[in-house]
Order: structure tokens, then sequence, then C-alpha cells
């Protein structure tokens, strides 16, 4: 099998562009550094960096309907490395007044819950194993042998 090479970029649905992207660089630090001009000569797209990811981008992308369909999805989970970081990205949201889940013992590590302008549930998992088997409670991950 071919390998691959990391993550190239995530794209968000959103249906108001330049509100989210006054949020994704208000919240988690995004800056623009390509914008997709449709046909008509409209900007209904952008793709940029955030602080952490690496060379993996963000993009922001209108579409509406898709923007709908995955309020209260989580399709990504930005990393940080332990709990001391998750209690931190939550006070930093609460300076943004951003409501956000508590700190959550999830599967494997800490969790933080919080949704951008469409409803998008967006999670910050930490690294660090908090060391709780929860295998036995429903909708948590369990190891496979």
């Amino acid at each position: 099998m071919p390998e691959l090479a990391g993550i190239h970029h995530v794209k968000m649905p959103v249906t108001d562009l330049d509100r989210s992207r006054d949020w994704y660089g208000r919240v988690l630090g995004f800056k623009v550094t390509y914008e997709f001009q449709d046909a008509d000569g409209v900007v209904r797209g952008v793709a940029g960096e955030v602080p952490g990811l690496g060379d993996s981008m963000v993009c922001l992308r209108v579409n509406s309907q898709a923007a709908q369909g995955c309020q209260g999805f989580d399709p990504v989970s930005f990393a940080v490395p332990d709990r001391a970081d998750i209690e931190a990205w939550a006070a930093h949201l609460d300076t943004l007044g951003i409501p956000h889940s508590p700190v959550i013992e999830a599967s494997i590590g800490w969790l933080l819950v919080f949704n951008d302008p469409d409803g998008l549930d967006l999670h910050l998992y930490s690294w660090a194993a908090h060391g709780v088997d929860h295998g036995d409670v429903a909708g948590y991950g369990r190891p496979v042998a």
C-alpha cells in the first residue's frame, strides 16, 4: 500500500464566510493564505494556517446545506498535549464568551467541545491519556485486539 503523508486540509462547511473567517481567526488564530473565487467572481472559500497544525490547513467553504446537515457533528478533533492545555483552552473560550463543555474525561484523554458559528462541534482532545478505562460506557471507545 502506498504511504500517506499526513493531512493536507480539513474543510468546514459554513453559511457566512466573513463571519466564520473572523470567528476562526479569533478563536483558533486562523490566518487566510488562499481564497477561492467561483466562476461568478465571488469568493466563497478560504484556506489558511492555524497555529499548531504544521503544514495542515483549515478551509472554510460556503455550503449552507452541508453546514446545516453537520450541525451537532464533530468531523475533526484538534490535538493538544494534556489536560492543562484543555483547561487553558477552556479559559481562552471563556475570555471570548464562547460556550463550551466542561473538561470531559473522554475515551482516552481529556476533551473540550464547543461550536463554530454554524453549530459544527469542534473538539480539542489531549494526546495525554488519563488511564481510566471507559470501555463499558455506552458511546465510549474501547481497544480492539
